[in-house]
């Protein structure tokens, strides 16, 4: 099993999501992007209880890419501080050869 990186990101239910999963695979940041159905979020921002409609984005890249990738979320995202989870996981040796092959720069 080889090791790949999975993010995680939030973005409002507004139609946004698509067009950011797109670009990072255009872009060759991602292999692939999932975007989940709509959802509730509750969170504390600047001293308020907030409730809004997001989708839940994950994104599957390389280790390689994770720091480009990060900024341009980062210029991407509509949120002052979007969330950017890494989670380290394992492909089994076809998922993570072409993992790499998806996100390599041609």
């Amino acid at each position: 099993m080889n090791e790949c990186i999975l993010v995680l990101t939030t973005i409002p239910d507004d139609g946004r999501a698509d067009g950011l999963g797109r670009t990072l695979v255009e872009e060759r940041l991602a292999a692939c992007v999932n975007v989940y159905g709509p959802m509730s979020s509750t969170y504390r921002w600047q001293g308020n209880v907030e409730v809004e409609a997001e989708r839940q984005v994950l994104i599957k890249t390389t280790r390689a890419n994770l720091a480009a990738l990060e900024a341009r979320v980062r210029t991407l995202h509509p949120y002052e501080v979007p969330e950017f989870v890494v989670l380290e996981a394992a492909a089994n040796d076809a998922y993570a050869s072409w993992l790499r092959e998806m996100t390599r720069s041609s």
